[in-house]
Order: C-alpha cells, then structure tokens, then sequence
C-alpha cells in the first residue's frame, strides 16, 4: 500500500517559528569559512601555524610513500609562505566525477584526496582529505604549481575559489624552484587576515614541527628559509628517532652512552623506537602515529608501559634485585628518568576526533607490548653492565615513591567547604565556582599584603610565596614534597598530587604568577613554571596558568598619570603628558610589587578590565622539556652554550 502525503505548506519563522527555509546549506568552502576553528583548531597562532602543517604534512606523505626526501619552507615577506616538495607532484588529469583537473579538485573540494584508500599511500597522517583545501580556503591568496610528466601546471586561488582555470605553462625545467626536481608540488599562500586574529608566522613554532618531521623521517632534508630575516636552517638526520632522543637528552647525564633502537614490523604495524635513561627525575615519553603527535597518548603508549614494566620487573626478579626490596616496582619506577620517543606507522588509525591527539585502535596495544617486551628483555640480557644501572635507577625511583606517598598524606585534597584544610597564608575569595575564580600566586609578604588588600575579595585570591621555590628539576617527588612552599601551593590548588593529581578538581579557573619586574622574580616565575610544567602539565594545557605583567614605570604630572610596560612605552607617555618636554615629569622605576600601594596595584595588574595577562601554553612539548632540563638541570656545560649564543639579545641585565 502507498502512502500518499499531502503537500506541506512552507512554514514560517516569524515570532519564532521554524521552517524549512531557515535551514542553511553551505556550498564547496563556505562552511570552513564560516566556522575554521573546527578544522584547524581556532583562528589565533595555533590556527595559523597549522596551515603550515597541513600543507607540509602532504609532502611528508609522499616522503613516507617513497617518493620524496626534499621539503622546502619559506617564509617570505608580507606573511606569503611557500612550500615546495620533490614528490610525484598532485595529479592534474581531468577527474571521472568531478569533470575538472585532479588538482583543482583536491583544494576546493573537502574530503577529496588520495588516502582513503590503501593504494596511493599505504600511511599516512591524513585521513580527512580536507587539509589543504582547508588552508586554501583560509588564504587570502594561494597559488600552486606542479611539476609532472615534463611540463608545469599552474592555478591560483582567491579565499579558496579558482581566480581562473588550471594553466599547463610550459616545459617544467624552464621554471626554477628552491628544489631542482623534474616532478613535484609548490605551493604558496597568504592567510587571510579576515579570517585570523593576526597573521604573523613564528620561525621557532615552524623549525619545532620541521626539526621533529625530520627526526620522525630520517634522511629527509627539510629546509627553513626566513626571508624577512635573512634566516636560514636545514633539519636532516640520518639517526633518526636514536638523534632525537640524544636532542631531548641534552643538558643530562645518561645512563647508558646509546639510546636503544627498536624497529619492527609485526601485525600490521610499523614500530620505531629509541629510548634511554638518564639521571633526571623526569619522564619523557613521546609518541606519534604516521608522523602526528599524539599528546594524548592511546593504545600504543599503554602497549609501550606495560611492556617496559614488565621486562623490567622480569629481569630484576630473575637476577636477584627484588629480594632486599620490600615493594613492588610499578609502571612510574621504571620510567623515572626516561626519555622515549615511539612512532608507529599504521594503515587504518582511528584517533578520537579530528584533532588526531589520541589513538584509539584496540590492536595497537598487544602489537607494541609484544614487539617491545620482546626486543627490550633481550637488550636487558645482553647488556647486563646497562640492565644493573637502570635496575638501581628503578629501584631507588621505588623507594623515593614509598617515601613520597606518605609525604602526600599531607597535600591530600580536604573539602571546598573545610577551611581547616587550606593554608594559613591564603586570602581565600569567597566564590566557589572554580570557573569564576583566580589565584594570584605573589612573590613575597609585602606584595601579598598590598595584593589582600586591593584585590577584588568575591573571585580574587591571594597566596604569597616566601622566597624562591625549590628547583624540581633537580630533586625527586619526595623532596618536592617535603618543601612548604610547594605543599602550600597543592593543598591551595586542590588538585592534589602525583597519582592523586586530578586538574578537574582544580579550586581555581585562573592560577596568575605574579612576581616582581627584576631578575630575582625572573626566576621566581621561572622555578614555578618549572613545577608546574612538570608536576601540573594539565593545568598548562588547559590554558589555566598565567602570568601577570606588571608596570615598569609609572609617569606622572599633575593630575595626569599613567604606567609604562615597556621602555619605549614610557617614552612616548613622558614626551605625551609632558607635552614634548621632560620637565615637570616625575618617573617612577618600580622594582618590585611592594613598592605599588594596593590600588595602583590593582588598577595595573589585578583588575580584569585594565590589566595584562600572558597565557603560558606549550607549543612543542618535547622543546620546551628540553630547554627546561637545559636550564634547570644539573649539567652546565649545555647551559653555558646557550647563554653565550644567546647573550647579546638581552636587553635588561641586573648585575
């Protein structure tokens, strides 16, 4: 039996209706237009590096594919960059479907590329198909150019629709590119300053992501060229993931002199690992799948835990180490001190969302257990001079965890509404929505004190710190918890500690470092960024730590008054309210926060509609872990390097 429908008259939106009308269909690239955030994150630095990424990834593709070993990127004046590669070049024959050239096709249509299948490449990172006519529709402008079969073709863009048809331009070697290459693909854009809140590329965010592809792709020379600057860095090691783990163990003392090498082919993954041991207290494991970081981890990073747990346990109990020890070794023992990098190559990723940060394939987990269990316990049984120091590191990692857990008992989260269990020193805010409140951590008792008293009291509170923090890079758990000031900022923050660490608990939405303007509350701030970074990783992530910035100089004449961040801040407001003429301006250096009474201190640093605050974020975790342990850490002599290359770009020296 048919059913038939009547006709269904158009329905109105008016005084709130809704109708068939008010349904909006986007066409080819309105819709990342309309919302790029979805696709590339959000629409500030990250979201702009990352069209770099995207449409370096591509060449990196066909670099994992075999057809590829050069990558040039250049950063060229007024915010063009340019990105060539030696590949087979985007195919530019007529489409079936689409009726128009294979290239045209692949920057204006989303979910059109070669990686959905496992022919064209067997891995890669992308699995969308919406990366580069993603970056093509977020570009003001953006030419490309490929080189095939002899012959160069050409087609040009404008904020992602063709400004024309594909040109065949002529005879390919005529047309000189940054690489010599018979067959690739260049491609040159301007993102669109509509679209992002500044366009303005970093060399140093693109040289982390260039410097980690070349590790990850080892022989593949990519090249950093800086035009504006007149820069220039090439990234190839033949070492691979061995030179990468060397690179992050700079500035500590390791273990064993090599790093050890797994890579491994079984069940339908490709497996490359080096790790190494060190001295530090830290642990250091990175992980990527078909050359994307998975800051998250997933199923191949508890694959690569349990197995070195359990080859070391293994070995330590069959050689005697354990009879003496009146604990078992867990997983965080035997990684103290670790650094390790596992990428793993695999046909069918499945991450969780697009944003790629975490594996989800269930049989990643038994292959990586498998391949590295095996291949480390027998490294362990072969070197036994290596097996014995990394057996006592574990060991001696167990212990300061024993002496560490009763240590915690006293940085124990209490409840919000036990006040009892909140430090003395903490002016409290009177809110208890962790959203709408802010912790100021201040350096010193005389700034606490001005900062009590001008701070807002609903959402603003206070915690002055006594001091410099002890160094955390340089001492284990149990030590970090046997220092007062570090205890008192945990039982503030409510987050508790370690394997009780949990940033949802966290009493604050805010945490503010706010320290004086002089070298000693540089590296107040910088041993607090230091706990942070390696004991609340999350709360940095998340975006929640800050820092405050308070004035240099406060100039003044008459009723007129105003405050200056910078040297060339309060020259322009000494020549404007003096009017041209220096005379009759009183300056004020302020050396510290103590020396602002509390409204000044509030009106320039504390209060949400005039104040300044940095968001502290990680760019590049492995980077920044390594400078950390270059700066912190025990080991001069890397240190020293880096402040005599760097000593002439300093502008303020307290001596």
């Amino acid at each position: 039996m048919t059913e038939v429908l009547e006709e269904v008259p158009a329905q109105s939106s008016s005084k709130g209706g809704y109708g068939a009308k008010d349904i909006q269909v986007l066409k080819g690239l309105e819709a990342v237009r309309r919302r790029p955030a979805m696709y590339i994150g959000d629409i500030g630095p990250r979201g702009l590096h990352h069209l770099v990424h995207e449409v370096v990834d591509n060449s990196i593709d066909e670099a994992m594919a075999g057809f590829c070993d050069q990558i040039t990127v250049i950063l060229k004046p007024d915010e063009f960059v340019e990105v060539t590669d030696n590949g087979r070049g985007i195919p530019v024959d007529i489409h079936p479907t689409q009726n128009k050239p294979a290239l045209e096709v692949v920057m204006t249509v989303l979910h059109a590329g070669g990686k959905f299948d496992r022919h064209t490449y067997k891995v890669s990172g992308g699995l969308h198909g919406v990366g580069v006519s993603v970056v093509n529709a977020l570009s003001e402008t953006c030419t490309v150019e490929v080189k095939r079969d002899g012959l160069l073709y050409r087609q040009s863009y404008r904020r992602g629709e063709p400004s024309g048809p594909m040109e065949k331009v002529g005879d390919a070697a005529a047309v000189k590119w940054p690489i010599k290459t018979e067959t690739g693909t260049r491609t040159l854009f301007r993102p669109d300053a509509e679209v992002f809140t500044k366009v303005a590329f970093s060399t140093d965010v693109l040289a982390a992501r260039l410097r980690e592809l070349a590790f990850l792709n080892k022989g593949i020379a990519i090249d950093l060229i800086d035009e504006p600057h007149g820069q220039r860095e090439q990234f190839r090691y033949t070492g691979g993931l061995s030179a990468f783990v060397e690179y992050l163990n700079e500035g500590k003392s390791a273990i064993h002199k090599k790093p050890v090498a797994i890579e491994k082919a079984r069940e339908g993954i490709e497996l490359d690992l080096a790790l190494q041991y060190n001295d530090s207290y830290q642990e250091n494991v990175f992980t990527f799948v078909n050359n994307i970081h998975t800051i998250e981890g997933g199923t191949h990073l508890v694959g690569l835990k349990a197995a070195l747990t359990r080859s070391i346990n293994n070995y330590a109990a069959k050689n005697g180490y354990l009879k003496s020890v009146g604990f078992t070794l867990q997983g965080e023992d035997t990684r103290e001190g670790l650094t390790a990098v596992l990428a793993i190559r695999v046909a069918d990723p499945q991450f969780e969302g697009q944003t790629k940060t975490k594996l989800g394939n269930s049989d990643v987990k038994g292959a990586v257990e498998s391949i590295v269990g095996e291949f480390f316990g027998e490294y362990l049984e072969e070197n036994p001079p290596v097996a014995r120091k990394i057996i006592e590191k574990v060991i001696s990692a167990g212990r300061s965890r024993e002496a560490a857990r009763k240590a915690r008992e006293l940085t124990r989260r209490k409840s919000a509404l036990d006040s009892g269990g909140l430090p003395g020193k903490l002016a409290d805010c009177a809110l208890s929505d962790p959203e709408s409140c802010e912790i100021f951590i201040v350096e010193g008792d005389s700034a606490g004190g001005n900062a009590k008293q001008g701070r807002d009291r609903r959402f603003q509170a206070i915690l002055p710190l006594k001091g410099k923090i002890l160094n955390v890079e340089k001492a284990r758990v149990d030590k970090v918890l046997s220092n007062e000031e570090i205890r008192t900022m945990i039982t503030a923050l409510g987050t508790g500690f370690g394997p009780d660490f949990d940033e949802s608990k966290s009493r604050y939405g805010k945490i503010i470092i706010m320290t004086d303007a002089d070298i000693d509350g540089s590296h107040i701030r910088t041993l607090i960024l230091t706990f942070f970074f390696r004991h609340m990783k999350p709360l940095v992530e998340q975006g929640r730590v800050y820092i405050a910035q308070p004035p240099l100089y406060r100039v003044k004449k008459g009723n007129r008054e105003a405050y200056a961040y910078s040297d060339d801040e309060r020259d322009r407001l000494v020549n404007e309210i003096g009017g041209g003429k220096r005379t009759g301006v009183a300056l004020q250096r302020y050396k510290g926060l103590g020396e602002m009474n509390p409204v000044q201190l509030w009106k320039t640093t504390m209060d949400p509609e005039t104040r300044t605050l940095l968001q502290v974020s990680v760019e590049d975790a492995a980077e920044a872990s390594r400078v950390f342990a270059m700066l912190m850490g025990d080991e001069v002599a890397p240190r020293r390097e880096f402040i005599e290359k760097n000593a002439k770009y300093v502008r303020n020296l307290d001596v």
